[in-house]
């Protein structure tokens, strides 16, 4: 168990120095002055100077090397747009931010999911089953954004806000009030998701010889369901639970901007507006190392559920 877990971890390091890699290659062949970016032209010496500041003049092997020895210290850079201000001030204030909206939304639709897919799995080809299935096509074929503006023009103004985020002096009706709509944006492709699998994953276990055992032993319906049907065919989820996190945690670009939240998501839609190389190059990096942790984790952790792989792995 431990040398695949050291494997993992091995694989991660790797994949995260391929994408910091090609992410830095790719950003610095872009045409164009990230000097030259803003509304006003500088002055070509201010601009000069500017560029031997950030070592910009200097080869791009050269900063690609210097990089790399910056971010093994931890130091992720310093904005172009905004002098003095680091990535890590950027990452230290607004995570906080796309991480409540991702973990609300991950709870959400997990929950949401999960339940409409054990009912439709239970209540085959009746009416809640044509139900389910219906939702969850529409939820995974239309985008978040489009669900958000529903949202905000049907429920917002009123009870819910259209626009804001908590704050520190909030209490918690007034939390939920602020959240409420962007967390189901978030939720939704999630949910659709979670009770499409669910609902295949049911009725796969349903069809085993072992249910027939426990139904001939005398059993409830309740008692299969919570002893052998939960159990079993809640294992597949873990492996889609993965992306899902480290894609909504990481922060929903189009909700962040649509409901006006400061946080991660937002701040990197605009980094790439401003051609702000450093600021893009450190929340690419933080994003994919948490997208890779999660799956990583979500790994291991099917290893641990599932008595099945983990005799795999031992032998």
């Amino acid at each position: 168990m431990f040398k695949y877990i050291f494997k993992k971890l091995l694989y991660m390091i790797i994949t995260l120095w391929i994408i910091m890699t090609a992410t830095f290659f790719m950003m610095n062949m872009i045409p164009g002055d990230p000097m030259q970016n803003g509304p006003k032209v500088l002055p070509e010496a201010v601009a000069k100077n500017l560029e031997k500041k950030w070592g910009l003049d200097k080869p791009i092997g050269v900063r690609y090397v210097t990089y790399l020895k910056n971010f093994l210290k931890g130091d992720l850079g310093e904005s172009y747009t905004t002098p003095g201000l680091t990535a890590n001030e950027v990452i230290k204030t607004r995570l906080p931010a796309s991480l409540r909206l991702g973990l609300q939304a991950v709870i959400v639709g997990l929950v949401i999911g999960l339940l409409i897919g054990i009912l439709a799995a239970l209540r085959r080809n009746t009416w809640l089953d044509f139900v389910a299935i219906f939702l969850a096509i529409v939820g995974v074929s239309v985008p978040s954004f489009v669900f958000a503006a529903l949202l905000q023009k049907s429920l917002g103004g009123g009870f819910f806000p259209i626009v804001g985020w908590v704050t520190e002096d909030m209490g918690i009706p007034e939390k939920f009030q602020v959240t409420a709509l962007p967390t189901l944006s978030a939720a939704i492709g999630g949910m659709a998701t979670y009770s499409r699998f669910m609902r295949s994953s049911v009725l796969d276990v349903l069809s085993n010889d072992y249910i027939l055992t426990a139904k001939s032993k005398g059993l409830s319906e309740g008692q299969i369901i919570r002893r052998h049907v939960l159990r079993n065919s809640i294992t597949p989820i873990i492996t889609i639970i993965a992306p899902q996190i480290g894609g909504i945690v990481t922060g929903s670009f189009v909700i962040e901007r649509m409901f006006s939240i400061p946080g991660l998501g937002r701040y990197y839609v605009d980094s790439v507006n401003g051609r702000d190389y450093p600021m893009i190059m450190a929340t690419t990096v933080f994003f994919s190392a948490i997208f890779i942790l999660s799956i990583v984790v979500m790994d291991i952790l099917y290893a641990v559920v599932d008595p099945r792989v983990r005799k795999k792995l031992m032998k």
